[in-house]
């Protein structure tokens, strides 16, 4: 993918993230299928006879979403039994453009400091604006070209 459309994409899917953002949703204690299964009054075994399940396999399925031990398989499962919508999603918990230009300054932080460390050690040190200005430079620079980098460990 050329970067411009990754910009495209990153726009797109910024627009449909946005909102979820701003949700601030937070699960009930003993999770979301036994919070929905209770509020709308249905027993476990009328839940498992909805799924095609054992009875018994409900209070196991509801211990493992709080846990975190279940599959997205077997929520959708439950929430199609509950006339649920099961939606999962990645939400950053900012922009994606905002993510990536702090990780560019992240990274041309890293560069500045190695270089200003060569430059001292040469007795060519730069004053502070000139590696403020080439700080930003490197991040520009690093926004330019694929995104990968970025994510590289020196």
């Amino acid at each position: 993918m050329n970067m411009q459309q990754a910009a495209l994409a990153r726009k797109h899917l910024e627009r449909r993230l946005a909102p979820l953002r701003e949700l601030e949703l937070m699960a009930p204690p003993r999770g979301w299928m036994k919070a929905i299964r209770e509020a709308l009054g249905m027993s476990t075994r009328q839940l498992a006879a909805r799924m095609g399940a054992a009875p018994s396999r409900i209070p196991a399925i509801e211990k493992a979403e709080v846990s975190g031990a279940t599959t997205i398989k077997t929520l959708r499962e439950a929430a199609a039994a509950l006339n649920c919508t099961f939606i999962y999603a990645f939400v950053p918990t900012k922009p994606l453009d905002v993510i990536l230009r702090e990780r560019a300054a992240e990274k041309a932080g890293q560069d500045i400091v190695r270089l200003d460390h060569t430059m001292r050690l040469e007795n060519q040190a730069l004053l502070k604006s000139d590696l403020e200005e080439e700080r930003r430079r490197l991040v520009d620079a690093m926004l330019a070209e694929s995104g990968r980098r970025l994510w590289e460990d020196d």
